[in-house]
């Protein structure tokens, strides 16, 4: 008996030591997986939503607040013209394949990035810098050709991580960087897995381990969640049952906002979408509570300009653009444009397929019909974004702050204002916050009265997690599933 009983609590204590273990790794849920994990060769949000602040990190980093914090970078200095930046290196940071991080890797990184043959999806970040060098092995100094106020808010974005020459090569399949979490394996269609960086030169995470689950269908996403089979889902693909999981204890339900504005976007030249007042018609057929509404069962924010309402220099012009049916068939007649029929291109997240079947219906009711495309996201990156073949089409442009696509004559939705253009110049000489904030102001006014797009709602974050996991981001300030301050409560 005495023996039998000590094999009881042995097994216990083992049992329960099994339990306390598994509670330093984490299941995190997506609904799309990444066609590679190099976020300075690809455009798609999933890449940093695995990589971004775990894998790789820049000079600086964004905070869950949006604030834009040190990184790599320790400090920084900006010259009284605003026309260098100098970096301060953290000392004894490497790289997950052992070799040391410093000056030259930034040299390389950034040069990389705004070379003639970048492949950098966000390339743009980079046009201002004219010259990189390695100072000491933990100084840089960065000559760029015009002041830029937003340069430290640029170096944050997961396109300027830092990368060694030795690894970069091979970035998109076994990605090597100097963050607190090292890549260990992907099981293409299924999970990426990470492991803890036990190197890390900074403040060692708590969990170590992590594993990326892909679910893209919302139906699986619940099964999931219910069956402890994923420990989080940081944008749960399915609003509708998000008062279930309010009901049951063993969820929290995370609810906050993204820098995702969903917009109805419109092809600027393309006839008859070059003609204003057939933009503005557009705008006033839609009724953007009853799509936040129908297609995301409530959880999201009106939005009359792409602007995130959360962001301090935010102008609400939502009546700009109110929903008006009557205004609108006015102004539809004015422009000789009764009868029109457009093509509606649809990528695949449920925002979009969903929302696109309301506007269709909201831009009948003032005599505009729609052919409706549902297209894949390569479809849609080819046909939409790279081919500009389309007159309408439905996407949340979550990159942080990025009005200043509005300045870029080629962008997909082809807006070309020689005015907006002069005014992101202007805005980027600046460096007076409340300076910008006006330049700001004016800037999300300028395109709301062109009615370039159709500003639908700032995508909500939903999120559902196991409710003894703590750290997880409410609102998403840059596309990311930070993982650094996650852990797991008793």
């Amino acid at each position: 008996m005495f023996n039998r009983l000590k094999m009881t609590v042995a097994a216990l204590a083992l049992s329960a030591g099994t339990a306390f273990a598994a509670q330093d790794s984490i299941t995190i849920g997506m609904v799309l997986e990444p066609p590679n994990l190099d976020p300075t060769a690809g455009a798609a949000a999933a890449i940093d939503e695995v990589v971004y602040a775990n894998v790789f990190e820049g000079l600086t980093r964004f905070g869950p607040d949006g604030s834009v914090n040190p990184a790599l970078a320790e400090s920084w200095d900006i010259s009284d013209d605003g026309l260098t930046y100098t970096f301060h290196l953290h000392d004894g940071v490497k790289f997950h394949d052992g070799t040391d991080m410093n000056a030259d890797d930034v040299v390389f990184s950034l040069n990389r990035a705004h070379a003639e043959d970048s492949t950098n999806a966000q390339k743009a970040l980079f046009a201002g810098i004219e010259s990189v060098t390695a100072v000491d092995p933990l100084t840089v100094e960065i000559k760029l050709s015009t002041p830029n106020g937003s340069f430290p808010f640029n170096m944050a974005w997961g396109d300027a991580v830092i990368v060694g020459e030795e690894s970069v090569a091979n970035e998109a399949t076994n990605p090597v960087g100097t963050g607190p979490f090292k890549f260990a394996n992907w099981v293409q269609g299924d999970r990426v897995e990470l492991v803890r960086n036990d190197a890390y030169w900074g403040d060692a995470p708590a969990l170590a381990s992590a594993t990326f689950k892909f679910i893209s269908d919302p139906n699986a996403a619940f099964a999931a969640m219910m069956a402890g089979d994923v420990d989080a889902f940081p944008n749960f693909p399915a609003p509708e049952t998000l008062e279930q999981f309010k009901a049951d204890p063993r969820f929290n339900v995370i609810v906050g906002s993204t820098e995702g504005e969903t917009i109805l976007a419109m092809n600027n030249k393309s006839s008859p979408l070059d003609n204003v007042k057939v933009r503005e018609a557009i705008a006033h057929a839609i009724n953007r509570q009853e799509i936040i509404d129908g297609a995301m069962f409530g959880y999201g924010t009106p939005i009359g300009t792409h602007f995130a309402p959360h962001n301090p220099a935010y102008v609400d012009l939502t009546g700009m653009s109110a929903y008006d049916p009557e205004l609108s068939k006015k102004l539809l007649a004015e422009a000789g444009q009764e009868g029109l029929k457009l093509r509606l291109m649809l990528p695949p997240p449920t925002y979009a397929r969903r929302g696109g079947e309301i506007i269709a219906s909201q831009l009948r009711a003032v005599g505009i019909e729609t052919e409706i495309s549902n297209l894949e996201w390569a479809q849609w990156i080819e046909q939409v974004f790279k081919g500009k073949d389309f007159d309408l089409t439905i996407v949340s442009h979550t990159e942080p702050m990025d009005i200043n696509i509005y300045a870029r004559p080629d962008y997909y939705f082809q807006y070309d204002s020689a005015d907006f253009q002069a005014l992101m110049d202007k805005l980027n000489l600046t460096t007076d916050p409340d300076a910008r904030k006006a330049i700001l102001g004016e800037a999300q006014t300028m395109i709301a009265k062109d009615y370039v797009n159709g500003y639908l709602f700032q995508l909500a974050k939903t999120g559902v997690a196991n409710a003894k996991i703590q750290g997880l981001w409410e609102n998403s300030p840059t596309q990311a599933n930070d993982l650094t301050g996650v852990s797991w409560t008793d």
